[in-house]
């Protein structure tokens, strides 16, 4: 048994995807789509690493044919859910400015890119004559994955309306308390600010921590007396989801203390964040597009040697465990290409890097990557469950999948229902200043 089985099958079952750009793929090249996700509520879609243009871009080509196909209601995003609302009133109402939207709405500098622009403003297009309104969510836990402060701004000008008293108790105290925070250089804060998040000293971490979960449970205990009061449920229970964000992030910082002299299992609260994020969306919308990284969208653990060495609960282990067919999962890999990665330099602050382009190397030859890109068949996409025996076999000794010049080891066939495959990854159109920063 060797590869050509492999390649066999998918020139039987692959569907190509033929078009140097996604918006140059017909609805009918996409039109086995549907046959892959079925009924599924939500349905995942990953991309190999960030910071490209074609998976980007496949997310708004795939979401658009789904909307005007499969009536999915909303674009979930591996972003900051307290930020998201802030680019979800720009595509419902187009009130606002819409570069802060995508800057401060859209975290980890993933919204500094035409890719996201595009996306933007089609459901803004869509939203000024659609019956019923796409919505944009972010999944993930506040300011990067660097502090709760967003979270906790965003719940304290909610309940001026509602708690003002409280509001203000909020500002001094557990808003005040996040003043070690540094400032945005260089065009980012989170590395250094967690940094600062790590050098406090036990007695304030555990205050802040304490004031998190008292805030919550504050929150959830008055919603009957919010709601008596006059406040919209929908306002009121986004405010406590948000509270719940900062509770996460806390707990995620929290955890990193315990790395050094830990005995026992790691576990992933950033990913159970998000998808209690995701189970929260979906009680409100029809059907839902998620996009972020392979590695959190995967059906099973996750494991990155030599840093990540215990396997890991992701976003769609949660999903899968809950939803079951109602998740569907359709990974992405590459052939080629050249891509933003970055590194500190002797110019940059301590916690800060500069970003660089860099062509990546030969594909691992033991990596799904590989393997697909082998077939010669162009960009195409493969519904895992339909391989063939001699194929499953050849798949079942892949080692996983690259995420840019690293491979992340991965049982294929259990991680992905489908594959999206590309022939060549090149970088976001992003905007950079003169000096090389995420501007």
């Amino acid at each position: 048994m060797n590869g050509d089985a492999l390649t066999e099958w998918l020139r039987l079952d692959a569907h190509p995807l033929a078009g140097e750009d996604p918006e140059d793929v017909s609805d009918t090249a996409l039109a086995p789509v549907l046959d892959i996700i079925g009924d599924s509520r939500v349905v995942a879609l990953g991309e190999s690493m960030h910071r490209t243009h074609e998976f980007p871009a496949w997310r708004r080509r795939l979401f658009r044919f789904l909307v005007e196909n499969a009536g999915f209601s909303a674009m979930v995003i591996e972003s900051g859910f307290p930020e998201g609302a802030l680019v979800d009133r720009w595509v419902s109402s187009g009130t606002g400015s819409l570069r802060r939207a995508l800057t401060e709405g859209i975290t980890y500098h993933f919204g500094k890119c035409q890719e996201a622009l595009d996306l933007v403003v089609w459901m803004r297009e869509h939203n000024a004559t659609a019956v019923a309104p796409l919505h944009f969510y972010g999944m993930d836990i506040p300011d990067s994955a660097a502090s709760p402060l967003p979270a906790l701004t965003t719940v304290a000008d909610a309940l001026d309306g509602m708690d003002p008293a409280y509001a203000e108790h909020l500002r001094r105290t557990l808003i005040a308390a996040h003043d070690f925070l540094p400032p945005t250089v260089q065009g980012s804060r989170a590395p250094p600010a967690i940094h600062s998040y790590l050098a406090l000293d036990a007695p304030r971490r555990h205050a802040i921590t304490a004031g998190i979960a008292a805030l919550v449970e504050r929150l959830r205990a008055r919603r009957t007396d919010y709601l008596a009061d006059g406040a919209e449920a929908d306002t009121v229970d986004h405010m406590i989801r948000v509270a719940e964000t900062a509770r996460g992030a806390d707990a995620f910082l929290s955890a990193m203390l315990d790395g050094a002299t830990r005995t026992w299992p790691a576990a992933n609260i950033r990913d159970l964040t998000m998808a209690d994020t995701v189970q929260w969306i979906l009680e409100r919308e029809k059907r839902i597009l998620v996009f972020g990284a392979n590695g959190h969208v995967r059906k099973t653990s996750y494991l990155a040697p030599p840093f990540v060495t215990q396997p890991l609960a992701t976003v769609g282990t949660h999903l899968h465990a809950r939803l079951g067919d109602d998740y569907t999962v359709i990974g992405t890999t590459f052939g080629e290409g050249e891509v933003w990665l970055h590194s500190p330099s002797p110019d940059d602050l301590p916690g800060h890097s500069t970003p660089f382009l860099q062509e990546l190397g030969t594909l691992r030859p033991e990596s799904l990557d590989a393997h697909l890109a082998g077939s010669g068949l162009g960009a195409f996409l493969v519904d895992l469950r339909r391989a063939s025996p001699a194929a499953s076999a050849i798949l079942d000794r892949v080692h996983g999948t690259h995420n840019g010049p690293e491979l992340e080891p991965a049982d294929i066939r259990r991680s992905f229902d489908a594959v999206l495959h590309v022939e060549r990854v090149s970088p976001w159109h992003t905007w950079i200043d003169e000096r090389g920063r995420w501007s």
